[in-house]
């Protein structure tokens, strides 16, 4: 490794020395040509014996034959490609640039290698050559730092974007990435970290392998045998051919490959196997059940044509992969931008630079024979913004310089050979149809729409592995788990030693581990000083923070827990309640009116009390029953009011309104008794109990102080959720502190008002301390949980545990061995509950009181009627006083004037009529007590 990274900076200090001698400013030029030339060199860098080499210079060959013969292309222009071995050497590579800037070449195609193109990229950058790499897809080559570089395939981020969502897909959060040391590896790794953060995953180790022949076989045993003790079964595979097949071939020897293993590939296996299947049988029978990455290319007829144009050429001795399609596009793509250069009135001249001539006097390097291309910006813009359709399909780079539409092929080794079982693409993830076919629909990244083929998993299953096991080291997993002081029953550590607890809790804790499906070593650490209960908030954090590798205990899931850890599926349920003091309460000569409070007492009368004067007002001028003298009138107001409480009216309503009013009112009636009756019902027969405090409402809005147990959550809630200050709260940590402070009184030094705490406690609490009551509700819903790592697997394996134990019963039995009840909780007696309150029969009022008021505002609207109908005739003139007083009187007048309810006629006919008959009357010497009458018929009459 050392060696390796002592080469590397000697190549870095060589080529910022060449650079530094090539000076500012360049002059000069030779072999300026015409702007459609004969021939135009362009140069190809690779390694010629390498799985992408072999099958790359066959097609750049074949792409070069295909557009020299094609006149639409360059139109009579030939391309002649030169072609330099760089052996896999960023120096040797470097070296054959230089060499290809004495040939006048306007374009490179290359290099293979990552590690090769960020060496010549900046050879490309100096001399302005576009260099178009067709294989290296290290996601740090940049454009803004390599202006020149073009990457005509695509980048291992959304390589990396695959692997990402197949781990996700399949549920694992931690993966182990064996890649290659060098530019191409830790860069991608790098990509893969990134992607997998997106997710919620991430690499739990990184393994690198050196580059080159300098790992053996031995040390690649070495380092998977570390692998196979870690707690991973997800092995991500990022390396060049020959150190992936010898890795993969350890990994066989060492039963790696088998059930539980989980490998995934990156596209450098399925370059070799569509290059060179069928490969031996001991080689396949390493690679089964592997997962591989291969870059998707559309089925097209020229795809086709060219695929069976390649077998003849090869005689299937050398398949064709997807980097010898984009070397043969790479070709293609420097064709249409020449083309296009050249449509511009581009011209193919080069410069020689002034600096090389002055570093060069007396040297012997020639450096004079380099050239600077003096168009290579426009032929750069034109590679750009090319745009036709190739056997890899479109070909068109988007605004960030990378080709548009990424995909990949996902395959499966099986056999002699491989299945295809989905694909991956970054318009819509993963898919089993054809990217083409999802690319007319919009866009679909629900998880219902990721879906793959089956697969066939290392050791032919077709479960899905688990993903993880422990790890095979002989650690076992460090439990936290704390030391009590109180509530002994839940969690405790056995006397006189250093690791066994007992309780509740460690007994549910147990239980779920044997019953999960392999092994868990474990061990408890004690927690806290044994002196008071430690803090829980700090026993999570340990866990989040590696000190444990879990806790057990009476931890309760709240919110700011949860944003650390991952909590298994709650085994006990436990919300915040309220214990306070109580008085039982005796029944007394004045418990009738307890079921009723003063406001409503009050209410309740005036309302009597209003319904008879207004069904007074309604029969008051049609029915006799309501007429008479004004103590008898009200004397019948309070008799019909107070007897309609037990429906015992004698008084008959006659007008349509008073019935209307009277029977919603015996409805509003009919109500009040029964919740009278209930209420007073409960209080003689069931013993009450009397607390000042309410529930948690009441003893927010006081100002007595609040007992709160030593390290639990409720301390956080009481202050930061309801804003109670924290100099109310007092911290008690035992039973007998609770009885104490309860018993002193919030008046008192160290007395409380009350005790928050959650109902677990206070049911052991309760269960001895017969004193006191649950006042109220739970107030806020939680459970108890044991606290994992984030993402830890153990988490959901432990809640399926919890949840067996819960359905077959095992959990309610070890609830009743440590939490059984004693006969003080049992007691029939209940505090007492809230009296009937105003706020619960308004409703009824409301309606009852629109019901008169609809009422008498038609009743009045009648009166006004007949009053406007009086007297059609005005009135002589008089003082608006009088004429106000008049009107009020004659209102008033009939209100309470009797109406014969046969007759139907206007008041005017009937009071001329009533004139006739008395006129008759005493001419004929009858009648004459209608005198009187007469003359208060006539005054009104003249009133109008």
């Amino acid at each position: 490794m050392m060696l390796c990274w002592s080469f590397k900076m000697n190549l870095i200090w060589f080529f910022l020395l060449l650079f530094l001698y090539l000076g500012v400013f360049s002059f000069g030029s030779s072999n300026n040509v015409s702007s459609r030339p004969v021939v135009v060199n362009i140069g190809a860098i690779f390694t010629f014996d390498s799985t992408i080499g072999k099958v790359a210079k066959l097609a750049i060959e074949e792409a070069v034959k295909d557009v020299n013969s094609n006149f639409s292309v360059l139109h009579g222009t030939k391309l002649a490609v030169k072609m330099r071995n760089s052996n896999c050497s960023g120096f040797g590579g470097m070296v054959q640039a230089l060499q290809f800037m004495e040939t006048d070449i306007v374009a490179i195609i290359g290099p293979q290698s990552s590690v090769v193109a960020h060496i010549i990229s900046h050879v490309a950058n100096e001399l302005q050559v576009p260099l178009l790499s067709f294989a290296a897809t290290d996601p740090t080559l940049s454009s803004l730092q390599f202006p020149f570089f073009v990457r005509t395939t695509h980048s291992d981020l959304y390589q990396m974007s695959a692997v990402a969502q197949i781990v996700d897909h399949y549920g694992w959060k931690e993966v182990i990435a064996i890649f290659i040391d060098d530019d191409y590896g830790r860069n991608g790794m790098s990509a893969l970290d990134d992607k997998l953060a997106e997710r919620r995953c991430r690499i739990s180790y990184k393994l690198g392998i050196p580059p080159g022949p300098g790992a053996t076989r031995g040390d690649i045993m070495d380092l998977l045998v570390n692998v196979a003790q870690l707690e991973s079964r997800v092995i991500v595979l990022h390396v060049n051919p020959d150190s992936g097949l010898m890795i993969l071939s350890v990994a066989h020897y060492l039963q790696m490959m088998g059930d539980g293993f989980v490998w995934i590939a990156t596209d450098w296996l399925s370059s070799l196997l569509d290059s060179a299947l069928p490969l031996p049988s001991e080689t396949m029978d390493t690679l089964q059940g592997v997962l591989v990455l291969r870059q998707h290319t559309p089925d097209s007829d020229r795809k086709r044509t060219f695929f069976s144009k390649w077998n003849k050429l090869t005689g299937g001795s050398l398949g064709l992969h997807s980097y010898g399609l984009y070397a043969y596009d790479s070709v293609w793509l420097v064709a249409h931008a020449l083309d296009a250069f050249f449509n511009q009135g581009g011209i193919i001249s080069f410069s020689n630079d002034s600096r090389i001539k002055s570093v060069e006097k007396g040297g012997s390097l020639h450096l004079e024979a380099m050239n600077i291309f003096d168009d290579g910006p426009l032929l750069l813009k034109n590679v750009l913004q090319s745009t036709f359709l190739g056997l890899t399909g479109p070909i068109k780079f988007d605004s960030e310089r990378s080709l548009v539409l990424p995909a990949y092929d996902i395959i499966n080794v099986l056999g002699t050979g491989f299945r295809r079982i989905g694909y991956w693409c970054n318009y819509s993830g993963l898919s089993t149809v054809p990217p083409e076919i999802l690319y007319s629909k919009p866009p679909n990244r629900s998880s219902a729409n990721q879906q793959l083929y089956s697969v066939i998993w290392p050791g032919e299953t077709l479960s899905k592995p688990r993903g993880w096991v422990f790890p095979n080291n002989g650690k076992q997993l460090r439990i936290g788990a704390p030391i009590r002081v109180s509530y002994r029953e839940f969690v405790s550590q056995v006397r006189g030693t250093d690791n066994m607890f007992k309780g509740f809790c460690i007994d549910v804790f147990i239980a779920a581990v044997n019953l999960l499906p392999y092994a868990v070593p474990y061990r408890f650490i004690p927690f806290g000083d044994g002196q008071k209960n430690p803090s829980y908030n700090e026993l999570v954090y340990s866990v989040a923070t590696g000190d444990f590798d879990a806790a057990v205990g009476d931890i309760a899931i709240v919110t700011n827990r949860t944003k650390i850890v991952d909590f298994s599926q709650p085994y006990a349920a436990s919300g915040l309640v309220v214990v306070a003091p109580f008085k039982k309460l005796n029944s007394s000569a004045w418990a009738f009116l307890r079921p009723f409070t003063a406001r409503m007492w009050v209410v309740t009368a005036a309302s009597f009390l209003v319904i008879g004067i207004v069904v007074w007002i309604l029969e008051h001028r049609i029915n006799d029953e309501f007429r008479g003298p004004p103590k008898k009138q009200f004397i019948t107001i309070l008799w019909f009011s107070i007897s309609t409480l037990f429906f015992a009216h004698r008084e008959n309503t006659v007008s349509t309104l008073g019935r209307l009013v009277l029977i919603i009112w015996l409805f509003v009636v009919l109500i009040i008794n029964s919740s009278y009756t209930a209420s007073l019902t409960s209080i003689l027969t069931v013993q009450h109990l009397s607390s000042p405090i309410k529930g948690i409402e009441s003893l927010k809005n006081s100002d007595e102080p609040i007992g709160y147990q030593v390290g639990s959550f409720a301390e956080h809630y009481l202050s930061e959720e309801l804003g109670i200050s924290k100099s109310r709260l007092i911290p008690l940590g035992s039973p007998q502190a609770y009885a104490q402070a309860l018993q002193l009184g919030p008046k008192k030094v160290g007395g409380v008002a009350a005790v928050v705490d959650e109902r677990l406690y206070v049911e052991v609490f309760l269960s001895s301390q017969c004193k006191f009551r649950v006042i109220g509700q739970e107030f806020t819903k939680s459970g108890w949980g044991f606290a994992f790592p984030r993402d830890s697997p153990l988490a959901v394996d432990m809640s399926t545990a919890l949840l067996q134990l819960s359905e077959n019963g095992d959990l309610q039995r070890i609830y009743d061995k440590w939490l059984r009840q004693s006969s003080c909780t049992l007691e029939s007696t209940e505090l007492e509950s809230d009296r009937l309150h105003l706020k619960s029969f308004w409703g009824l009022f409301l309606i009852c009181g629109i019901a008169c008021f609809i009422a008498l505002f038609i009743y009045f609207l009648q009166i006004l009627n007949k009053l406007r109908h009086a007297d059609p005739t005005p009135c002589v003139s008089t003082s608006p006083g009088s004429s106000r007083s008049r009107r009020l009187r004659r209102f008033l007048s009939l209100i309470d004037e009797k109406k014969d309810p046969s007759n139907s006629g206007s008041k005017r006919k009937k009071i001329v009529r009533s004139f006739s008959d008395d006129d008759k009357d005493d001419q004929l010497g009858r009648n004459p007590e209608k005198k009187q009458t007469e003359m208060t018929n006539r005054s009104e009459i003249n009133s109008h």
